[in-house]
């Protein structure tokens, strides 16, 4: 990224402040951040106070404002999206125009500038997805699979990055369990033995930094990540706080999964172990079926899938081992 320009659409968001403190000091020359809430925007201007980084007003529904920010870029990370699963199951064609028509509208601009990459970020939920918010990151999937067909790599390389929950983002479960235990509420809970996949912002983002170094045109590349219970992840945060709050099941909540899934059967059957990562190759075949046959194809009833209920399983004391890295249950510690 030497002397170079990255846009990140969705830029005041948790993944975009966590992006900004990886490369802001390095000799990358300019950040853009394209988001569509200018609050957010000057209380980044306020804390950042660089001259590195250029503040953009836009929504990806508006392909207009975003070439208005997308002169000069040599990179984008896309990750501008609805993400609350509740709120996409009641406005579902709200997720549709922001996750699809939002993720097209950035790669045709992307192209027509001549982006050199473009990393998409999606999410476990788009594997096997049963609720809105999961079909609408599935369809950018495979928006951004079908748009790196149409563009040659070495002008502008597309691919994507999937991942499970992370830890203490903006809207997650984290920040609401420490909120209920702070002011002695009783810690609601969806389901004790629902299983999330965990990683902290950290992995997010060096995730898609493996990608935008590792990724071939239109792969989409997933990190092996540990689960745990919600139950499991309520307790340890009860412990680290030494809280004694009641804890209430509350039934799942529109749209949730009992366990979400990285890697579908299908893809595990194709993909590359790649060690910490895995990769998911692009289909490239044509339209045309005939050309095309497997030989000794295997059955899917002997394939497994990748999901938060066959990966590592953290105890409680390793869950709590991983909350203590996290910044914001350190600062949570100390106001405590």
């Amino acid at each position: 990224m030497n002397n170079s320009t990255l846009l990140i659409t969705g830029g005041t968001g948790s993944f975009g402040n966590a992006v900004l403190k990886r490369f802001l000091n390095t000799d990358i020359k300019e950040i853009r951040i394209f988001s569509r809430d200018e609050k957010k925007q000057d209380d980044m201007r306020n804390i950042y106070k660089n001259d590195k980084i250029k503040y953009y007003i836009g929504d990806v529904r508006d392909i207009d404002s975003i070439k208005n920010a997308m002169h000069g870029v040599d990179y984008i990370f896309h990750a501008a999206a609805l993400k609350q699963v509740p709120s996409c199951e009641f406005f579902p064609l709200e997720a549709v125009k922001t996750n699809v028509l939002g993720t097209d509208n950035v790669l045709t601009a992307g192209i027509e500038f001549q982006v050199k990459k473009i990393v998409c970020l999606s999410t476990d939920k788009a594997a096997y997805p049963i609720n809105a918010m999961g079909i609408s990151k599935a369809m950018l999937e495979k928006v951004f699979i079908a748009k790196s067909k149409t563009v040659d790599s070495d002008n502008t390389l597309i691919c994507g990055t999937r991942y499970g929950n992370v830890m203490a983002s903006r809207g997650s479960v984290i920040p609401l369990f420490v909120e209920q235990i702070k002011s002695g509420q009783t810690i609601t809970i969806t389901n004790p033995d629902m299983t999330r996949f965990l990683m902290n912002l950290d992995e997010a983002v060096g995730l898609v930094d493996f990608a935008f170094h590792n990724a071939q045109t239109g792969d989409i590349m997933v990190q092996k990540s540990a689960a745990s219970t919600i139950g499991d992840l309520a307790q340890a945060l009860k412990e680290l706080f030494h809280a004694d709050n009641e804890i209430k099941i509350i039934g799942t909540r529109h749209g949730e999964k009992q366990y979400e899934t990285l890697l579908t059967k299908e893809e595990f059957f194709v993909a590359e172990d790649l060690g910490t990562f895995y990769r998911i190759p692009a289909d490239k075949r044509e339209l045309n079926y005939n050309k095309y046959f497997l030989e000794g194809h295997q059955s899917l009833e002997k394939m497994e899938e990748y999901n938060s209920n066959n990966t590592k399983r953290l105890t409680i004391e390793q869950i709590k081992e991983e909350l203590l890295q996290l910044d914001y249950i350190k600062e949570a510690l100390e106001t405590t």
